[in-house]
């Protein structure tokens, strides 16, 4: 078990943290996409497509998008890759969440490219061996068991795939990091009281950043994982990080 595995939305429930993170993200699901954008100062998709560019190489066919949320990443992993991908399937575990995603993909008449479901990234539904691709948009830091989840990655990913990885870190600069600071101990949860309504979903965020293991601790965990030739690219003087790896 890894510190951030016990970070919790909800401190008072009794709930298990999946549960409780299913609860939570479907309590903001109308709001998160705005929150998104208002909190990344709009940086947010600046870094999904750089996290996608990172596929371009292997040209996936049959891609598996973990904790796709409202499908942010599925569709502009569609829009973003040259040779377009045949399927893309994303799962998450809040349905309010799959909901908003499965309005934005109607919109974009791409039902038969994209399919949302409900699913668990730590007991993924599919058999081993089954995805070209596996993207992780700021997912993997709300997983209960990390290495669980990262095991069951590996498993469905097929020999020559890759992993793509899209996390929050913390900036080492001192002038950044006082800004950042301030910025998750109090914009991030007064924002969320008065914008999204919910100011304890943006205080977990906070308290699971900083629980995190990132960087090279994080490239570790994927290689225990089974994950080759693993890297890291850092994003907006580290306020964001990309994590690659090969099966």
């Amino acid at each position: 078990m890894h510190k951030h595995d016990n970070i919790v939305p909800f401190t008072e429930s009794k709930s298990h943290k999946k549960e409780q993170v299913a609860d939570m993200f479907n309590q903001i699901a109308g709001k998160y996409d705005t929150m998104n954008r208002f909190l990344s100062v709009n940086l947010d998709k600046g870094w999904r497509h750089k996290a996608i560019a990172q596929l371009e190489e292997i040209n996936p066919e049959n891609i598996l998008d973990v904790a796709t949320g409202t499908a942010d990443v599925a569709l502009l992993t569609y829009e973003r890759l040259p040779k377009k991908p045949s399927k893309i399937t994303g799962i998450d575990i809040s349905e309010g969440m799959l909901n908003v995603g499965r309005q934005k993909v109607a919109a974009k008449n791409l039902q038969n490219v994209i399919e949302l479901q409900t699913g668990d990234s730590e007991a993924i539904n599919f058999a081993s061996d089954s995805f070209d691709a596996i993207t992780v948009a700021f997912g993997v830091r709300n997983y209960a068991n990390l290495d669980k989840g990262l095991a069951e990655m590996f498993r469905v990913l097929k020999p020559g795939g890759k992993t793509v990885i899209l996390e929050f870190s913390k900036p080492t600069l001192p002038g950044v990091t006082w800004g950042y600071k301030l910025y998750t101990k109090v914009i991030a949860p007064n924002a969320g009281r008065l914008i999204a309504k919910n100011e304890k979903a943006y205080q977990y965020l906070n308290d699971s950043i900083h629980a995190f293991p990132e960087g090279n601790a994080f490239l570790e965990i994927m290689k225990k994982a089974g994950f080759k030739n693993v890297y890291k690219k850092s994003l907006s003087l580290g306020v964001c990080t990309i994590y690659c790896g090969y099966k």
